[in-house]
């Protein structure tokens, strides 16, 4: 995800209970440890040739209040490392990251009337996109939860 500009957060999970924009509910600081990490903050899940794909809890903190997602046309191509959607806030506009290659089969249209799910459940149904994977062998050059986390606190 580029524009994503706040310093990494360190220190134990905590909940944000209350965010200062409209006082909803919040994710609470994690990375699951099922899902694979991409450098630029992304996410993906992968199951039998699939993966879904979103942006990680540090991202939507980054941003903020998230308010709109311009997402790609399912029967779109989108390359691993290649921008193929984007993530507007109320601080920024922000391209999406694919962390791995195929088409998009499906797009989380949820999204379109609550942009806000992407802030309250990053992992859940806050995802962006599902895609049939072209190249699996992508899923290696992939971060783990525990290196994802050792990279955020390396870039303080």
């Amino acid at each position: 995800m580029t524009g994503v500009a706040a310093p990494p957060r360190q220190g134990p999970r905590r909940p944000l209970a209350r965010n200062r924009e409209g006082g909803r509910e919040l994710a609470e600081e994690h990375y699951p440890e099922d899902l694979k990490y991409h450098p630029e903050h992304d996410w993906a899940r992968v199951e039998d040739g699939t993966a879904t794909f979103g942006i990680t809890w540090y991202a939507q903190d980054s941003l903020g209040e998230v308010v709109f997602f311009d997402a790609p046309e399912v029967g779109a191509q989108v390359r691993k490392d290649e921008p193929y959607a984007e993530v507007e806030s109320v601080k920024a506009v922000s391209d999406v990251f694919a962390p791995l290659s195929g088409e998009v089969i499906a797009v989380n249209e949820e999204l379109a009337d609550k942009p806000e799910l992407i802030n309250e459940d990053p992992y859940g149904r806050g995802w962006l996109v599902r895609v049939r994977l072209s190249d699996p062998s992508e899923i290696d050059e992939l971060l783990d939860a525990a290196a994802y986390r050792d990279l955020l606190q390396s870039s303080e």
